[in-house]
């Protein structure tokens, strides 16, 4: 039975880090384990990552840039995705289409409905068996995105010098959908340590993989 788990949350939350950690424990346990990420993990989504993504791209509109993410999506979606989930195996995607909710329904403020309805037309209406919020208060994941970028040449993007109120609109967003689906969020005080974060993400994937009666091994 094929598994998909998603990760949600600022630049800055251990989101990598995290899915490797899982990527480990779930080899152990059997899954053969793909790791992809949004807007990108595709040739054509990596060229439309880059639009995304350049600051030069001051004129981009918000209709564009939700456009853009959702052909991203489309293009991951049934080029390496759902492949994989048809042939039983489990994909960890760094960011999906709960992303587009939160920063262009929330953040951008666009029309909640019309997300929804062109998110569901781009994804096939897949849906994550588990999305991983890990949350962070707003300042606190900029200043680790502004420090990764100051010491390592991270990526600096076009939403990260976005106001604080667009942060504190998109935090909020995702606080919204993890209470109206919680049977599907799983909520993370990214704050914590790495340990007690992957502790946390294991304990529930574990519940998860009990109802779908699959056998976990610890």
């Amino acid at each position: 039975m094929s598994l998909f788990i998603t990760f949600e949350g600022p630049d800055g939350s251990g989101k990598s880090t995290q899915i490797r950690l899982l990527e480990e424990h779930l080899r152990g346990l059997g899954h053969a384990v793909l790791i992809t990420r949004e807007p990108g993990g595709t040739s054509i989504g990596d060229q439309i990552r880059a639009v995304l993504h350049d600051i030069k791209n001051v004129e981009m509109t918000r209709e564009a840039e939700f456009l853009l993410y959702s052909a991203s999506r489309a293009q991951l979606v049934r080029q390496v995705i759902q492949p994989h989930l048809s042939r039983g195996g489990t994909v960890l995607c760094d960011r999906f289409a709960d992303s587009s909710m939160a920063y262009q329904g929330y953040g951008r403020e666009l029309e909640l409905e019309a997300i929804r309805l062109i998110t569901r037309f781009a994804t096939a209406d897949l849906k994550p068996d588990l999305t991983v919020y890990l949350d962070l208060p707003v300042e606190v994941g900029l200043q680790r995105k502004q420090s990764a970028h100051a010491a390592q040449g991270g990526e600096w993007n076009r939403l990260d010098q976005q106001t604080m109120d667009f942060h504190r609109r998109v935090r909020q967003g995702y606080h919204r959908m993890a209470q109206a689906e919680p049977e599907r969020w799983l909520v993370v005080d990214a704050t914590q340590s790495v340990a007690d974060t992957h502790a946390t993400i294991r304990a529930r994937l574990e519940l998860l993989l009990s109802e779908l009666g699959k056998v976990v091994v610890t």
